[in-house]
């Protein structure tokens, strides 16, 4: 059995490492698809197809904020190194530029070196580091997961509650509609006393009897209770269940309003709106699941 799995996490994992100091950031939201989003350093953009190949490995739905932050060692110990062939490329355009304006362009050394790529990182073993930075990244989605299946758990339980309110409100209606048939009966009865006419029994019983199958909702019942079973099911089973509990609680939905469109006392219109309340407060609940 699948847990049921919250579409909100974070998740943060770290490693200081010889090679430097990583982190993955990953946040996930409510989202009708996986929508993946991934912020890579530069020099680590090759490795975005296989990050996104472990995001939709572990997961299946929401939106996903997934950022890579680093920091190489030998850049924070000041091991620098000068990006020759660039400086040389820099320097002729810069003898060209001042070819073509006919004045002398002079540009310090300071701001060469702000050039991107003229102050480059020692050599680093690059199959290592996509190593680290993929395993680090199975880590946090590790974190993810587990948390999204903690508050899931939250979720599910919130359901089953409302599930629980549903079935005492379609057993409570189940019981008082042949007291309401009976006690509707007598109005009309005293009614018809009332202003004196006559109005023979068999044809007083007829209108009761068609009164009785206006509001009859049995089927209404019966069907809404199969939904709150398969809801129940659904919810034991497990898995990504989002959109299932969603088709089912518009099922749910409409029995109850039919339930109140029938209605002919306060009572089963009461039953009927706490219904749907109960309805709408477990379909907030699984927009937020998996």
């Amino acid at each position: 059995m699948d847990m049921i799995c919250s579409l909100t996490s974070s998740a943060r994992s770290v490693d200081d490492g010889e090679l430097g100091s990583m982190s993955w950031d990953i946040r996930t939201v409510n989202h009708r698809f996986l929508d993946v989003s991934v912020r890579l350093p530069d020099e680590y953009r090759s490795l975005e197809s296989k990050v996104r190949a472990r995001i939709m490995a572990r997961l299946s739905r929401g939106k996903v904020d997934c950022t890579l932050r680093f920091q190489s060692a030998h850049t924070a110990a000041g091991q620098l190194h000068l990006n020759h062939d660039l400086v040389s490329r820099l320097s002729t355009l810069l003898k060209e530029i001042n070819g073509i304006l006919g004045s002398a362009q002079h540009v310090n050394a300071l701001e060469l070196l702000q050039w991107p790529g003229v102050i480059k990182p020692a050599e680093q073993d690059c199959d290592e580091l996509a190593y680290l930075v993929l395993n680090l990244l199975e880590r946090a989605l590790d974190e993810v997961v587990v948390v999204r299946q903690r508050e899931g758990e939250k979720l599910k339980e919130a359901v089953l509650q409302r599930c629980d309110g549903i079935d005492a409100l379609m057993l409570e209606a189940k019981n008082i509609l042949p007291e309401i048939l009976v006690a509707h009966r007598d109005r009309v009865k005293a009614k018809i006393k009332e202003l004196d006419l006559s109005l023979d029994t068999q044809r007083l019983e007829q209108e009761v009897a068609l009164l009785a199958q206006k509001m009859d909702v049995d089927e209404e019942l019966d069907r809404l209770a199969i939904h709150i079973t398969e809801i129940r099911r659904v919810l034991k089973q497990g898995g990504a269940v989002g959109r299932r509990l969603d088709f089912l609680l518009q099922e749910c939905n409409r029995e109850a309003n039919t339930l109140g469109a029938k209605s002919v006392s306060t009572k089963t219109t009461s039953i009927s709106v706490d219904s749907k309340v109960l309805i709408e407060q477990i379909r907030e609940q699984i927009q937020n699941v998996e």
